[in-house]
């Protein structure tokens, strides 16, 4: 099993503007790809959404993932279902369809082309705690990405080196002809919870 680790820190994130806010990019596969080509396997992102009412941009192709990180957000996709999202909650829906928010948030984005699947988890280190996440092989795709973001806190990565993340880092794991599970440890040193998303990402 080959691994590639790299981290990011959450001063090399890039973040611009959109009409309902800001959109920080957190990572890109592959890393050349950009997001306004659409020529990306799989994106992830964190929006900050300033108003009250907004629209999502349309994504024809690409399957999408949402977690709230800090608010409440209602969604409407028109034809399909409405869904009232607190902290933590999740959603998928395609970008094909027409999807309405109602609330300021900020939240966690996965997006997926054609030629991949993924998920988000969200995972809480209590404090003095470690906790072992496990890498889920899948027997469709030949690779996987595990991306491991740090929303609030500090914690220390061991899966063959440690690697601390603090507030808005991010550690990627690609893992090529996976064989078997694996696991990360992650252990919270500090005095307070430590709130973590990971993304696993097939292709």
């Amino acid at each position: 099993m080959v691994k590639d680790m790299k981290s990011i820190r959450k001063d090399e994130h890039k973040t611009s503007n959109w009409s309902g806010g800001t959109t920080t990019q957190l990572y890109i596969y592959p890393e050349n790809a950009c997001y306004d080509k659409r020529d990306f396997l799989f994106r992830i992102s964190s929006a900050k959404v300033e108003v009250e009412e907004s629209v999502f941009t349309h994504l024809p192709g690409i399957n999408r993932e949402i977690m709230i990180i800090d608010g409440e957000l209602q969604l409407e996709h028109e034809g399909y279902y409405d869904i009232n999202l607190s902290r933590f909650d999740k959603d998928r829906f395609s970008g094909d369809w027409t999807t309405k928010s109602y609330g300021k948030v900020t939240d966690f984005n996965l997006m997926m082309n054609e030629g991949c699947d993924g998920n988000l988890e969200y995972i809480e280190v209590k404090k003095g705690s470690i906790a072992n996440i496990e890498l889920y092989k899948n027997e469709i795709y030949n690779n996987m990405a595990s991306i491991l973001y740090c929303v609030l806190g500090k914690v220390s990565i061991y899966l063959e080196e440690s690697i601390d993340l603090c507030d808005g880092d991010l550690l990627v794991v690609i893992t090529k002809d996976p064989i078997n599970t694996d696991n990360i440890s992650v252990q919270n040193k500090i005095g307070k919870d430590a709130n973590l998303i990971i993304s696993r990402v097939y292709f």
